[in-house]
């Protein structure tokens, strides 16, 4: 079998639900993808879900490595495409591309073996523990609870992660809402918070320890900024919950600073660093360390392959239960709180070509891309709860809404 050559498709939809955090109170109702198909001579295809933002750097990798090769050589091609970009580093968009390119490789790896990817990497267990994240800034009071209901009463979620950060007594309200919603399938909900990256170490401390006189949190995930590992370890140090970091890193090295200084209680691991390869050294190298993963949402809910075959592997993320954009099949299902993976051979992911050409875009438009308006300002520094025209924007799911704050020309992507 040899890689011929590669095909990507961007395309934008309309989600389920306006999403949004402590950075972006307002939400946004679009979002984008991108399609990549890795081809072969044997007329099997590597499907991957990423890499909108990387073509230039996706098509320069397929024809200057990866084309001629045999695609069941997986950890030998990512080491070539990760040495290709020693001087300037793997991070930002050279990841992305290294990223997708590997996940169709395995892809592809498995379908050569004629079986699920799950049982190539190794594992034994179909099952894999999840949890309800409703990236919910957006939402009412009542729109949480619901959220969190639903995800209860119809999948049997146990545990939820509530985005927090702006306004202290919202944010005990609305997890006190979030524990109640969960009761439907357990009376002891598990209570994750996420504060991407939005406070000091000071203002985690004081707003944590606030939380933790109401509620007994699961962990705190990126209580202050993602480089800043001696601040985490401070948290760490001052709260009772566990410190939950590292979604936004993208390679071994970046995370070696965590492991020498225990900056993170639970390691944040993911198959979008530098793809299926770097994710399980990342979680060989946690567990050397012994500390436990934690694996977030992906296209496809690619993480629950690899989460199944890693023994410090603690509980996986989940916002949509169902694939939101219809581009897109998996035979992956929810049940009772976990993702039950499929047989279908490679990642079980396949691609509706008629629905992905009726979603196609040439350029994806503003607020669809991945985090569009930045880091809120005020972070990290001051108090700035929702303002008014972010209130109302948010609840008249309103497309085209631009915070003030931003430039409509600096967000495009």
């Amino acid at each position: 079998m040899k890689i011929t050559g590669v095909e990507t498709t961007i395309y934008e939809y309309r989600m389920a639900r306006r999403r949004g955090d402590a950075n972006s109170p307002s939400g946004r109702s679009r979002a984008s993808g991108c399609v990549l198909e890795l081809t072969t001579d044997e007329g099997v295809t590597g499907v991957a879900l990423g890499g909108g933002g990387a073509l230039p750097q996706i098509n320069g990798l397929v024809n200057g490595i990866l084309v001629g090769e045999d695609p069941r050589h997986v950890t030998g091609l990512w080491q070539r495409m990760v040495e290709r970009y020693f001087k300037g580093g793997h991070d930002g968009i050279a990841n992305d591309a290294i990223t997708v390119l590997d996940q169709a490789l395995w892809d592809l790896k498995a379908k050569a073996n004629d079986e699920p990817l799950w049982k190539t990497l190794g594992a034994s267990n179909r099952k894999v523990l999840s949890y309800a994240s409703g990236l919910d800034m957006p939402l009412s009071d009542d729109g949480i609870y619901e959220y969190y209901a639903d995800m209860a009463k119809n999948y049997g979620f146990k545990g939820g992660k509530l985005k927090v950060g702006l306004e202290q007594d919202a944010d005990l309200r609305r997890i006190e809402r979030m524990r109640d919603g969960l009761k439907h399938a357990t009376d002891n909900p598990a209570l994750y918070v996420d504060a991407n990256e939005y406070w000091s170490p000071k203002q985690a401390i004081a707003k944590v320890r606030e939380m933790e006189r109401h509620f007994d949190i699961g962990w705190v995930e990126e209580p202050a900024r993602r480089w800043d590992f001696l601040g985490l370890r401070r948290i760490s140090d001052a709260i009772k919950a566990p410190v939950c970091a590292g979604e936004n890193l993208d390679t071994l090295g970046d995370f070696l600073p965590y492991f020498h200084n225990r900056s993170a209680d639970i390691v944040q691991v993911s198959t979008g660093m530098t793809g299926i390869t770097c994710a399980l050294q990342l979680a060989d190298a946690a567990y050397g360390f012994e500390l436990p993963v934690t694996l977030g949402g992906s296209g496809g809910y690619l993480n629950a392959h690899v989460a199944a075959c890693l023994p410090n592997f603690m509980i996986m993320e989940v916002g949509e239960p169902e694939p939101e954009d219809g581009v897109y099949t998996t035979d992956i299902r929810f049940e009772d709180g976990y993702a039950i993976l499929g047989d279908r051979p490679g990642t079980g992911i396949e691609i509706d070509h008629d629905a992905l050409a009726q979603h196609k875009v040439g350029t994806v438009s503003f607020g669809a891309g991945p985090s569009p308006f930045g880091r809120r300002p005020g972070a990290g520094l001051w108090e700035f709860p929702p303002t008014d025209e972010e209130r109302e924007a948010a609840a008249a799911d309103d497309d085209d809404f631009v915070p003030a704050h931003v430039s409509r020309n600096s967000a495009k992507v």
